[in-house]
């Protein structure tokens, strides 16, 4: 049995159908949030909306009790939060990190899809990267 299955027995069915819709869309737009980042002129409006995209996920799939994907959300919204409160700009190696960030929640969108169980979170993906710039 694989995860949209388990969230089919346990949930209803339209909550769990809004979840795999919003989550999709949330996940085709987190790259070009990510890249522009690194636009002086849209690090504010980036940076706002990948921690509300963030803060988003961590909610409803600590509401659906999807574990890793709520924690692996919560480090990333404390890390969004961290460089929202101290930092004008983000240097390359945050913007990678993010992007191999991205890639996680882009192959759970997969799992999820294809009712695979989910993708073990790559470790190295738990090491902060040095945020100074």
């Amino acid at each position: 049995m694989g995860i949209r299955s388990d969230l089919d027995a346990s949930f209803d069915y339209e909550i769990v159908d809004e979840f795999l819709d919003h989550y999709s869309m949330m996940v085709d737009n987190m790259e070009t949030m990510i890249i522009d980042l690194s636009k002086p002129n849209m690090f504010e409006q980036s940076i706002n909306e990948l921690f509300r995209v963030f803060h988003n996920i961590k909610s409803a799939s600590g509401y659906l009790k999807i574990e890793q994907m709520s924690k692996l959300s919560a480090f990333v919204e404390d890390s969004l939060e961290q460089i929202r409160t101290n930092h004008q700009s983000v240097n390359e190696e945050t913007v990678n990190w993010l992007l191999r960030i991205s890639d996680m929640y882009a192959q759970w969108n997969e799992d999820l899809k294809l009712n695979n169980s989910l993708s073990h979170i790559k470790y190295s993906l738990l090491k902060l990267p040095d945020l100074e710039k």
